[in-house]
């Protein structure tokens, strides 16, 4: 009975040192001083900017005034005011944006609205796409950057997607910035490194006409940018990223709205992760497709928080195996993966996080993961599947 349960503790930390060995090596490469090829820009393409919006007149015109000084004379900036029921169509028409309106209550969700969208540019198609969330903000000279890289490769291409607590925030979201920079920035950035893809993440994303029109984008996805992504990636054309390109944002205020978001984004991953990453590295393997391989590495890493909390109860379980039966195995292994993660935050923190929170305060991670420990236990016993947004308090400065 001992040695099943050896057996058994073993293959668990096995599991988890899978995805704890592909954050560490791509969080070493993001902090290392090696080199990772340039990206090289092609000719300025004609491009729309699709902004979908739900209920957005209180912080839309924010994003537009990011958005049209950086346009040639020939781009174009559609909103699609999906099934609102306030003055975002007409907020982004003074702003100087296209507006289209989108009414199905039956099928709601981002993917349908930029499915809509999509379907309306085809009167006078673009060269490229670039999709922006309507909470967001775009740094000068991205949008430029985005168009010229996509047009020269041909391939998807994801910008540096940064979340920033808003002033005077708690501690909880201040871990919460430093946890999304590792997951946006220090972790494509080190599969970068090796001229390898990315995940596509929602927003700041361009788009070769070709590769957007002919996409599934029609569904009630409560993760559609990271399935899009998957799809593309099975068909041959995984997301390029691209960290001189820029897009921003801040999370709610309110506890409700980051509590709405946490639950789509997680559940929607950990759901993918259950379905997708065995099936993709099968078939990765069996079509000899590196870029599918690394996407789905990449995806098996669950959010930090999880994989904190699984990591500790995996050791803690060792050490009390270790001294009741003797056996080092699990230990061993459960050992090294809880050192790899732990050199993964603190070389993480040391590149990224100095600015957002002390080394003191990271000490109290693993007490935010404790506090997430309901959101995780719903996806066991009524987890989200249906797309739902997030509510914001007040416009974005």
């Amino acid at each position: 009975m001992l040695t099943l349960l050896e057996f058994l503790l073993g293959g668990a930390a096995l599991v988890l040192l899978l995805p704890v060995l592909v954050l560490f090596l791509e969080v070493l490469l993001a902090t290392t001083n090696c080199g990772g090829p340039s990206t090289e820009e092609g000719e300025r393409r004609r491009v729309a900017i699709l902004v979908p919006a739900h209920n957005e007149a209180s912080i839309i015109a924010g994003v537009l005034r990011s958005v049209i000084p950086q346009l040639a004379g020939s781009d174009r900036l559609l909103v699609v005011a999906d099934n609102c029921s306030d003055d975002t169509a007409s907020v982004a028409i003074a702003a100087g944006a296209e507006v289209v309106r989108r009414t199905d209550l039956s099928r709601r969700g981002k993917g349908y609205a930029l499915d809509f969208g999509v379907r309306h540019l085809e009167r006078d198609a673009p060269d490229i796409v670039i999709i922006i969330d309507a909470d967001c903000r775009v740094a000068a000279g991205s949008i430029d950057r985005l168009v010229r890289v996509c047009a020269r490769t041909g391939r998807p291409v994801q910008s540096l997607y940064l979340m920033h607590a808003p002033k005077g925030a708690g501690l909880k979201t201040r871990i919460a910035e430093f946890a999304w920079i590792v997951k946006n920035q220090a972790r494509p950035e080190g599969l970068h490194r090796l001229g390898l893809p990315c995940q596509l993440m929602g927003t700041g994303m361009a788009f070769t006409w070709l590769c957007i029109s002919t996409s599934e984008l029609a569904t009630g996805h409560i993760v559609e940018d990271l399935k899009l992504g998957i799809d593309l990636a099975s068909a041959g054309t995984p997301a390029l990223f691209c960290p001189e390109a820029l897009v921003t944002s801040i999370f709610p205020e309110s506890s409700e709205g980051i509590q709405t978001q946490r639950t789509r984004w997680e559940h929607g991953h950990l759901a993918l992760i259950l379905s997708d990453v065995p099936r993709l590295l099968l078939e990765s393997l069996t079509t000899h497709n590196v870029g599918l391989m690394t996407l789905a590495l990449d995806l098996s890493v669950p959010p930090l928080a999880l994989l904190m909390l699984l990591m500790a109860v995996v050791w803690l379980a060792s050490v009390l195996f270790l001294i009741l039966a003797k056996a080092q195995f699990p230990f061993v292994i459960a050992t090294t993966a809880a050192v790899l993660l732990a050199l993964s935050v603190l070389l993480s923190w040391r590149r990224y996080g100095r600015n957002i929170i002390s080394l003191g305060s990271l000490a109290y991670a693993l007490i935010y993961a404790v506090w997430k420990i309901p959101l995780y236990l719903r996806f066991l016993v009524s987890r989200q599947r249906v797309w739902t947004r997030s509510k914001r308090d007040e416009d974005q400065p």
